[in-house]
């Protein structure tokens, strides 16, 4: 007989110093390995990442004021090379490869693109990590959905579906300000618990 089969999730957030990745930069990256059967956490990491600052007089100040980030915390921060490392033992420590684990973000497209310049795409597929990166929002969207075609609920238009407005519809706090990656990481996992949950749980 088999065993069980563990397929993780990482739960992953970023807060940059701007929204377009040719110009701006990682300031922050966490994330949690979780269990998707169970939700047993396996896994967490947090850190703060350095960048000259050649690159943080490009900041954007809309997103600084969104994470409220300041040069002296970023002069604290490691390289991407120390990130780097650290990230990619944590993976093979766990087992994060593709068709046993995903990616699990509330912007993935957004996230993907950071987080890429701190493992680059090339060291990704060298180490077949996962190339799904899963959205929140498509999640709740297709619930939602399935829910408002029996009259059992609101289309997720008519909700909203940003991860704060998802929050909203299963009563929960939103996520704290300012942003910071691993209360978006800790705000991702209770809305992902609210709209799919882990089946072991259930």
């Amino acid at each position: 007989m088999q065993g069980k089969r563990i397929v993780l999730g990482i739960f992953l957030d970023t807060e940059t110093n701007g929204l377009n990745s040719q110009i701006h930069k990682v300031l922050e990256i966490a994330y949690k390995i979780v269990d998707l059967s169970t939700g047993e956490l396996k896994e967490e990491y947090q850190t703060i990442v350095l960048q000259p600052i050649e690159l943080w007089e490009k900041s954007d100040p809309s997103s600084l004021r969104v994470n409220g980030f300041t040069w002296d915390e970023v002069l604290k921060g490691k390289t991407t090379q120390e990130i780097s490392k650290e990230i990619i033992d944590s993976f093979t420590k766990w087992g994060v490869l593709r068709k046993k684990a995903v990616f699990i973000c509330q912007n993935p497209s957004f996230d993907r693109v950071f987080f890429s310049q701190i493992v680059d795409p090339d060291t990704q597929e060298l180490l077949r990590w996962p190339y799904h990166w899963l959205d929140l929002a498509s999640m709740f969207w297709a619930l939602t959905l399935e829910q408002a075609k029996k009259n059992e609920g609101p289309f997720p238009w008519e909700t909203g579906y940003s991860k704060d407005l998802i929050a909203a519809h299963y009563k929960l706090p939103l996520e704290a300000s300012p942003h910071r990656a691993m209360n978006g990481v800790n705000h991702l996992l209770l809305c992902y618990e609210a709209v799919v949950g882990f089946p072991s749980l259930i």
